[in-house]
């Protein structure tokens, strides 16, 4: 039996339809394909027209720039099904929750027109280079260049750990525009991979994540229109970061509480079929007050992170908020699924089972969106 928990407080009928649809879509399209995907390191392109076909795409983003019209709740349905479904190739987080957002935020209307219903539809896909070679969590520290020539930018630099790398149409690139001022010289500026000097490097080989088309990225005097650039003025790129950067946040929570919530489930099922010394592994008194921590783990983040959607969708999630819910949601999941491991004893170090590929998939969500360390240090600002 899968875990008792009450329906999310933000649910409604025609999110649980939604619910349905995304379930379906990801048992068809998804959950068939995870060890091909893994073994090529991409899913493929043909699944962002599918899911555009059934409106999966842009959820959150106006209809009137072919989007679904909804909000970050719809989203969420999605990003937990398909953590619920086990597949973490497809990077659909990025291009509904993050690039769309940036566009619909800060694009001028002509360029909003001109990108957000070809991302709705899949025919463009999106991506978010933010990341250098020699800079991490540190964006001010970045070295990509873009320098004003006429109507034009010239970019030139490199970015790594680029998730829809590889089929990306459209990066939003945080770039230097004056090297000497800062946080008040970052940019972000559009670059359409067709653009002459863009190209893409290798396709990373990751501890996990394995089907994502995770990639490096680089920019060798790639001239792109002014009009590409986000915002009506240069250097408001690292404001516009730090005011998106809490939905990114309180989407790793997201799907980190619906993995936690799965990978519990998936223990219990199994300790209640294996059987060890002539009885079921979930009696033995460590096997279960192993997964009733679990559980409580479980019930926990999923009402913090209920709570932090409630703010979220009033517009009232700060960034300290987002950033006690990423860092909590995601060393619970770490924790939860480790220990659930260890419950499947040497099948749960064999990736042909889904809880070991889920433990592998979640070590990097205390690392990417901001380390946890980044994130204790944002919450200590507000104490």
């Amino acid at each position: 039996m899968p875990l008792q928990l009450p329906k999310s407080s933000w649910s409604t009928t025609e999110l649980e339809d939604l619910r349905e649809l995304s379930r379906s879509f990801m048992q068809k399209e998804l959950v068939p394909h995870q060890e091909r995907w893994a073994a090529e390191k991409k899913v493929d392109r043909e699944l962002w027209n599918k899911a555009g076909e059934v409106g999966l795409l842009c959820l959150s983003i106006p209809e009137e720039y072919g989007g679904g019209g909804g909000t970050f709740a719809h989203e969420a349905v999605l990003y937990e099904e398909q953590a619920r479904a086990g597949d973490s190739a497809w990077g659909v987080t990025v291009h509904n929750g993050i690039v769309a957002h940036y566009l619909s935020a800060y694009a001028s209307e002509e360029k909003k027109r001109e990108w957000l219903p070809k991302m709705a539809t899949g025919e463009m896909v999106g991506a978010i280079a933010m990341t250098e070679p020699g800079t991490g969590s540190d964006l001010q520290g970045i070295k990509t260049r873009a320098v004003r020539d006429g109507d034009h930018y010239v970019i030139n630099g490199a970015k790594t750990f680029i998730t829809n790398g590889f089929h990306a149409d459209l990066v939003v690139v945080a770039v230097k525009t004056d090297p000497d001022a800062g946080a008040q010289g970052v940019s972000l500026i559009v670059v359409e991979t067709d653009t002459p000097g863009f190209r893409r490097g290798r396709v990373l080989d990751k501890v996990g994540l394995k089907g994502q088309d995770t990639a490096e990225l680089f920019f060798d005097d790639v001239r792109v229109p002014a009009a590409n650039l986000l915002g009506d003025a240069e250097g408001q790129g690292f404001f516009q970061l730090m005011l998106q950067l809490p939905q990114e946040r309180l989407i790793i929570a997201v799907t980190a509480v619906a993995g936690l919530e799965a990978a519990v489930d998936l223990t219990l099922e199994y300790t209640k079929e294996r059987t060890a010394f002539g009885r079921p592994l979930f009696g033995f008194q460590n096997t279960k007050f192993t997964l009733a921590e679990a559980a409580t783990e479980a019930a926990v983040s999923r009402a913090f992170l209920d709570q932090c959607i409630e703010r979220h969708l009033r517009g009232e999630l700060d960034v300290q908020g987002a950033a006690m819910a990423k860092l909590w949601t995601t060393e619970r999941v770490n924790k939860v699924i480790d220990d659930c491991v260890q419950l499947f004893g040497g099948y749960g170090y064999m990736t042909e089972y889904p809880i070991a590929r889920a433990w592998a998939d979640v070590r990097i969500s205390r690392i990417f969106g901001g380390t946890s360390e980044i994130m204790k240090e944002i919450i200590s600002r507000s104490l």
